[in-house]
């Protein structure tokens, strides 16, 4: 039985939360591996809509134990705010883990974020100022609070304490703010730990048991390719590893258990927050990609950019992810184009480029060359077979296929969870 790593083609928000949530029925073990309350899956099931901000995907299905693995950074308040929302329309949690070993955003995280990107004025990086970067940065400075320093109140203290000695200093100095008292930090912090106590495991050793038992584990990045703190359009990224590498870290198994990675790619392009965006349209098709396709962050609340598909990006997120299929998304937002275009490559100085550039300067002067294929004017949402599918439509899918170096093994077609094409099951 297959480990299969489900993540982002491009820079988020391209409907990982809906294919998760389709596999949720034949999967064991959903696993969040990275991020935080900075990423957003909106989930339709029937006629209702869950946004889920932290929690996995898999908490929407029943037989599904949801993980939230050692490399998330989980704010607390937000992570129990969640679970009482979705207790509240009677979603049953309590098979929620949750890693010891993640990291915890503390207040002063989330009040370094602000004010750090505050201060940065023109050159903001556009982070959502939830505490994410200051999080993964104590963490790897070392002077981070886990989850189960919850459960020392001594060891908290001191790690706090240690943590405020030098922010403060910061804080005061550079942004003009007043310091932060320690003890007001422990008391709140220390306020969620009964109530989490019962979700907290050794994750690492659960899951890999469960993998060497035969069990279904799903692991779910948060963000996308382009968001990776390594491998994206750097300095605009999030600050940990969505990619395909990152479920090994994030969540404690080895590489040579994962059986599959699925790339998920909408049919076009989007992305919220600053940095380059080659395809980014600025005209009345851009307004109309964003007014169908709903295209508002889950979490920021923050209209997305949008832009036409980009094949660069989609082979690139094949090559780092080593991708073996695709989930292609919202295909029925396309409908109603005459023609769409489809950028093949760049040109960057002059010169075609068909792979990414290294180069962040390269990267931001570069222009899309486009190719235009024939667009369909047929409601799609009820196809239930890829033949069901205008023929100008099967060849947008197969085009991009190509394009792109890999499978499309499923297409979304609408936002329910029965609105989807399977070609190839992603359990084989």
């Amino acid at each position: 039985m297959p480990a299969l790593v489900l993540l982002g083609a491009q820079w988020g928000d391209e409907g990982k939360g809906k294919a998760t949530d389709l596999l949720g029925g034949s999967v064991d073990y959903v696993v969040r591996y990275q991020g935080g309350n900075n990423a957003g899956h909106t989930v339709v099931v029937g006629d209702q809509k869950y946004a889920l901000h932290l929690l996995p995907s898999g908490i929407l299905s029943p037989g599904c134990t949801p993980v939230i693995g050692n490399g998330v950074v989980v704010d607390p308040a937000v992570l129990l705010s969640e679970l009482s929302g979705l207790n509240e329309r009677g979603v049953d949690t309590s098979k929620l883990l949750i890693s010891g070993n993640a990291h915890l955003i503390t207040p002063y995280n989330i009040t370094v974020d602000k004010v750090t990107e505050r201060f940065l004025g023109k050159r903001k990086i556009g982070t959502t100022g939830r505490g994410i970067g200051p999080t993964y940065a104590d963490k790897i400075n070392r002077t981070g609070i886990r989850v189960q320093d919850l459960f020392d109140e001594s060891i908290l203290h001191q790690k706090v304490e240690a943590a405020l000695d030098f922010k403060n200093q910061v804080l005061a100095k550079l942004y003009n703010h007043r310091a932060i008292v320690a003890d007001q930090v422990v008391e709140e912090m220390l306020s969620y730990a009964d109530q989490l106590r019962g979700f907290v495991a050794d994750t690492t050793l659960l899951l890999n048991n469960a993998i060497d038992d035969g069990k279904v584990v799903l692991f779910e990045g948060g963000q996308g390719t382009l968001l990776d703190v390594d491998h994206g359009t750097y300095p605009f990224v999030t600050s940990s590893n969505p990619t395909a590498g990152g479920a090994c870290t994030g969540a404690g198994v080895g590489p040579t258990k994962i059986n599959r990675v699925i790339g998920i790619l909408k049919a076009y392009t989007t992305r919220v927050g600053a940095g380059p965006f080659p395809t980014e349209l600025f005209d009345d098709d851009g307004e109309a990609l964003r007014r169908i396709g709903g295209e508002r962050g889950v979490t920021t609340g923050r209209d997305r950019r949008c832009g036409w598909f980009d094949a660069v990006i989609a082979r690139y997120a094949t090559r780092v992810n080593g991708l073996t299929d695709f989930f292609l998304t919202k295909l029925d937002v396309l409908t109603g184009w005459e023609q769409i275009p489809v950028c093949v490559a760049y040109e960057i100085d002059g010169k075609r480029v068909e792979e990414l550039p290294y180069s962040q300067s390269d990267f931001h002067h570069a222009k899309p060359i486009y190719e235009n294929l024939p667009g369909w004017s047929e409601d799609i949402t009820k196809a239930k077979t890829f033949s069901d599918l205008p023929k100008n439509a099967q060849a947008y899918v197969k085009a991009l296929e190509d394009m792109s170096g890999a499978p499309i093994s499923a297409i979304g077609v609408g936002p329910g969870r029965d609105e989807t094409i399977e070609i190839n099951s992603f359990l084989s």
